[in-house]
């Protein structure tokens, strides 16, 4: 930490020209598209990105914005590299899908989530959280160092596991889903100016064979979870029985098992891999700044006292709350949203052909220096102080699609900061190494390092 705390700047990219940005992104492996983000996009509105041969724009005003996502004539559908990229692990599910494709999925996937009431799903992530901590117990007693990325995703995967399938994630496969979806990132991360550069827009995308395999992995893991809710004929009472028993109102139809394991895939992405994300940056600041740390602290004093951290206590730690938003605020879990022009349009005063790439950038717009005093700075304070423009915060998207998981989120994230503030004290082992990288979520480019203490009287 600096000396004064209020300069501390979280790690992030320098901004450079255009040609620069580039340069550097020749000379990186893996490439991100972070460090392609030129300096005219923290300034700018709407910034051409140059490079490509079907035309990018990078969008950051805050009505285009909702304009481009909330278009109910799909003008501006799903990119085709993003679809591309993605389909290996999720398939033709609603996270991918446009259109009839999606209306159906979306229609056939909400009871689901209505069903899963944030009191019955606070049950299982503070069971969950009751297991980490005997678990993380020895590994501050072994005074062992840990990957933070690794912890996070093996929390968040056992959380969702328990609300999806009322089943633990038993660690070694914890550890196998980290392992296979950092694989998946990676690649995803990794910029092929070829086909970013020169590729043409619907173009192929063809993922490396180890990627693919690290997808099967995934599913397959998913596939063994789900088969006793298929022998048990959707009688769990659980997220996934409520999806093999969802019908489409046009056809009677259910979800195919190929499907089941599309969409649950999507789940545990959306509810597994972008909490996990955000969770290992305000881990890491949190250890960076301990003025931060003992405010949590004396908010769980105020509030909870000694005893549990029980669902009304969590509505109420509203520190803890802001400190999470600003963690998502300077590392939204999904970097950019990507969105293709179906037909030749305009984009504030630039003209987009068919076939450009749209780019709304979530990291961008957070940091952007008109919508945002002091972007680069941690300062979760900013939330109480009524300077948030509408539109210029969009961590968890922004119209239709927006995540139906954000309430859910927001309760996980509060109860693990509560939890694991209040009884260990967290050190990174190299943070002057930190840099995050635009792979499938934001993610460090190497695995934070950390070691943990147990405090003394809990």
């Amino acid at each position: 930490m600096t000396a004064d705390a209020s300069l501390y700047r979280p790690p992030a990219p320098t901004p450079m020209s255009p040609t620069l940005s580039l340069l550097r992104v020749l000379a990186m492996q893996p490439r991100s598209l972070l460090s392609l983000v030129p300096k005219e996009a923290y300034t700018e509105m709407v910034t051409p990105l140059g490079y490509s041969r079907r035309g990018i724009l990078l969008v950051n005003d805050p009505e285009l914005t909702r304009t481009i996502l909330t278009n109910p004539l799909e003008h501006f559908p799903k990119n085709d590299l993003m679809v591309g990229a993605l389909e290996p692990l999720v398939g033709e599910s609603i996270f991918v899908s446009d259109g009839a494709a999606w209306r159906r999925q979306r229609a056939m996937v909400e009871p689901a989530f209505s069903h899963m009431g944030i009191a019955r799903a606070f049950r299982w992530m503070r069971e969950a959280v009751d297991d980490y901590e005997r678990h993380l117990d020895g590994v501050a007693g072994r005074g062992e160092v840990f990957s933070l990325d690794a912890a996070m995703s093996h929390l968040t995967a056992d959380i969702i596991c328990r609300t999806i399938f009322s089943q633990s994630l038993q660690l070694g496969t914890a550890r196998e889903v980290f392992t296979s979806f950092a694989e998946f990132e990676r690649s995803v991360a990794s910029v092929d100016l070829y086909q970013l550069i020169l590729g043409k827009p619907w173009g192929k995308v063809r993922q490396p064979d180890h990627v693919l395999a690290a997808c099967e992995r995934i599913r397959a893991h998913i596939d063994a979870l789900l088969a006793p809710a298929l022998e048990e004929g959707a009688s769990g009472g659980d997220i996934v029985s409520d999806l093999v028993a969802a019908r489409d109102t046009a056809t009677g139809e259910g979800f195919t098992r190929k499907e089941l394991i599309d969409q649950i895939g999507v789940f545990f992405l959306a509810g597994h891999e972008t909490t996990a994300s955000v969770m290992t940056w305000a881990f890491f600041i949190l250890s960076q700044r301990p003025d931060y740390v003992e405010r949590i602290r004396a908010e769980i004093d105020a509030v909870v006292g000694n005893g549990e951290v029980e669902l009304g206590h969590v509505k109420k730690l509203e520190f803890i709350r802001d400190v999470f938003r600003e963690a998502l605020r300077l590392y939204p879990p999904i970097t950019f949203i990507p969105r293709v022009a179906a037909e030749d349009t305009m984009i504030g005063r630039y003209r987009a052909k068919k076939g450009a790439m749209i780019m709304i950038a979530p990291w961008t717009t957070h940091r952007h220096h008109a919508l945002w005093p002091n972007p680069d700075r941690f300062d979760p304070d900013r939330f109480t102080r009524d300077e948030i423009i509408p539109g210029s915060y969009m961590p968890f998207g922004l119209g239709p699609r927006i995540c139906v998981g954000a309430a859910f989120a927001t309760i996980e994230s509060g109860l693990m900061l509560a939890r694991l503030v209040r009884r260990y004290d967290f050190e990174a082992i190299a943070p002057d190494e930190v840099k995050p990288v635009a792979r499938l979520t934001t993610r460090p480019a190497r695995e934070i390092m950390m070691r943990v203490r147990r405090r003394g009287w809990r």
